[in-house]
């Protein structure tokens, strides 16, 4: 589905990390996140980043969700589907993606969720984790939806992204 201009696609991914944000266990991780996070912003087609207090090295782990420091989520706005992909498998990005069982708790239930807002919006976690839930609860559909359920997602496919847990 092509919005064109009308619509950009938001994205939510969250995960657990295995160690606090300052135990050694996530350290290359923590590491990185200005780095990976400022080459996302760079991208074409990036539309805007849920951010942190902008503390070097901490990226958007202040975004916990619930009362668990280690429980974090990033949200994001891409241009279209393309521009997120070519971010996510086409930059340094996928040798972190390919490495998150280093640092992230596998999760046993879907944690990551795309869908279309209004051009200019900028979806809050409250919003964000709503659209998992029904992902969660519904599965699959015009407001929510996943990787295998867009058809001009090409590097998702070319790129023989294994699932892990459910992605």
């Amino acid at each position: 589905m092509n919005k064109a201009s009308e619509y950009h696609l938001a994205q939510l991914n969250v995960g657990r990390l295995q160690a606090p944000t300052d135990d050694p266990r996530v350290a290359e991780f923590m590491a990185n996140l200005d780095r990976i996070n400022g080459l996302g912003k760079r991208m074409p087609g990036f539309i805007w980043m849920m951010e942190g207090s902008g503390e070097p090295g901490t990226g958007n782990t202040e975004n916990a969700i619930g009362d668990d420091p280690q429980f974090v989520a990033n949200l994001t706005v891409w241009k279209d589907v393309q521009s997120l992909e070519r971010f996510v498998w086409g930059t340094v990005h996928k040798q972190f993606y390919d490495r998150r069982r280093d640092w992230f708790e596998v999760m046993s239930d879907q944690h990551f969720a795309m869908w279309w807002v209004p051009a200019g919006h900028r979806p809050t976690l409250e919003e964000a984790l709503a659209r998992l839930d029904d992902l969660r609860e519904n599965g699959p559909g015009e407001n929510v939806f996943g990787w295998k359920d867009i058809p001009e997602a090409r590097m998702w496919r070319d790129k023989s992204c294994v699932p892990v847990a459910a992605e």
